[in-house]
């Protein structure tokens, strides 16, 4: 549980730090559900894109080089599981994507100074809880990260890639319905 803890609380500092800044955006998947709910300019998301890629590539470099850390690239989906790791990152996703877009953007909470420790909590719960699933990515770019230092393998990419953008978007779908009058 320490690597979720540690990994939610890396999170919660990085989105304190950035949050001014980019708003934040260290998720492809999150940065789509804000795009969905239409607080990120079409215009600006492939260019979150682009630059979340290439920062978990870059930092994953790093790690391998700096603090020769490198995985086995051994798959995080237990044989015969990868039902059950899409429907964890999707609800894993869901979940950070959810409650990024009520903390983080809407009216109601406008100014608040807990939305990086409700945004790094929900990866440590969803974490901790779907982990053993699929590895508890909840971002596409992490698990690019993740499969270039080696501690996942590309073999199940969709998994991520569905499973997070998929979530992310019923995310956004479910906080447009809840709040109708918030645009």
């Amino acid at each position: 549980m320490g690597g979720f803890i540690g990994a939610g609380l890396a999170l919660m500092v990085m989105i304190y730090a950035g949050g001014h800044i980019s708003g934040a955006h260290y998720n492809p998947a999150v940065s789509f559900s804000i795009w969905m709910r239409g607080r990120l300019e079409t215009r600006h998301l492939a260019m979150y894109w682009i630059a979340q890629f290439a920062g978990a590539a870059l930092a994953a470099l790093l790690v391998c080089c700096v603090f020769d850390v490198k995985g086995a690239g051994v798959c995080a989906i237990p044989e015969g599981g990868t039902t059950k790791a899409l429907i964890a990152e999707l609800i894993g996703t869901f979940a950070l994507a959810y409650v990024v877009l009520n903390v983080a953007t809407s009216k109601g909470t406008h100014g608040n100074s807990f939305y990086g420790l409700a945004i790094g909590a929900t990866v440590v719960v969803m974490a901790k809880l779907l982990g053993e699933y699929s590895g508890g990515a909840f971002n596409p770019a992490v698990f690019v990260g993740l499969c270039v230092q080696k501690s996942m393998c590309w073999d199940n990419w969709w998994v991520y890639l569905v499973g997070n953008m998929g979530g992310a978007a019923l995310a956004a779908i479910i906080f447009s319905l809840n709040n109708p009058d918030d645009k």
